[in-house]
């Protein structure tokens, strides 16, 4: 049985309410169990034209649906993240070349940009797609990006689901959002240092002013030094994140 779009909200309205019937629960299980064909096509489309390795999950957890329309106002239908995978990705250019692939492999596809406008923190571009008129979302992050994310996840497995929407305590708050605007100074300077060098290159190739050969080894030296800096400023961020989840997970374990 094929479920109207006025069946799916009203299921998603009976839910928020508290509706926990045996009837309403198979009937979410059946809906959300019927993005498993757009999620492989998604899944397909991007390991066999893209070349990536996407990890994922065909459906959203039934408990997580929930969650997120009590935590949310928004109808079951406009959930776009039933089916979803990720894709991880070096740095903000890379980030940048695979959602343009992306969006051109999916041109029905809308985007939601939450690099500049972080939700609690968290950054990420998620591309929707749209297969036979069902939602399939995927995360683009880089490195640093998931980094974050993951121990925004740990912290939220082990004291307090809400952090990861803005709850739990204001130390950890600050933590997670401090940590948060690292990566964004750091992915922004690397930015700037990638844009400086295709600058100069282009301007070597086109148009040098008479003394750039003479300055151009010195440039290019220097631009190596400093994007050997700011790799060296990612590793450590990144080998922070990782401590701090261990760290967690020791404080559990005890």
């Amino acid at each position: 049985m094929t479920l109207s779009r006025m069946q799916i909200d009203r299921l998603g309205d009976r839910l928020r309410r508290g509706s926990l019937a045996d009837s309403d629960l198979r009937l979410l299980d059946q809906y959300r169990r019927s993005f498993g064909e757009a999620y492989e096509k998604v899944v397909d489309a991007i390991r066999n034209q893209l070349q990536l390795d996407p990890s994922g999950r065909p459906a959203k957890s039934t408990s997580s649906i929930i969650e997120k329309l009590h935590r949310e106002s928004i109808r079951l239908v406009q959930v776009q993240d039933i089916a979803g995978c990720r894709i991880i990705v070096a740095d903000r250019a890379e980030q940048e070349r695979v959602v343009a692939a992306l969006r051109a492999v999916f041109p029905a596809a809308s985007v939601v940009d939450r690099r500049a406008n972080p939700s609690y923190g968290y950054r990420a571009v998620h591309v929707v797609a749209q297969i036979s008129g069902q939602s399939v979302e995927v995360q683009v992050r880089t490195s640093l990006q998931h980094a974050w994310a993951e121990l925004s996840e740990k912290l939220s497995d082990l004291f307090d689901p809400a952090i990861k929407y803005g709850g739990g305590t204001d130390e950890v708050r600050e933590v997670l959002v401090s940590a948060s605007e690292l990566v964004e100074q750091v992915e922004a300077r690397e930015g700037q240092i990638s844009d400086l060098g295709a600058g100069i290159a282009e301007l070597h190739q086109l148009s040098a002013p008479e003394d750039l050969p003479q300055r151009l080894p010195d440039l290019l030296r220097r631009l190596a030094e400093a994007r050997a800096r700011i790799s060296e400023r990612k590793a450590k961020l990144g080998e922070v994140f990782n401590q701090m989840i261990a760290e967690a997970e020791r404080g559990e374990a005890s």
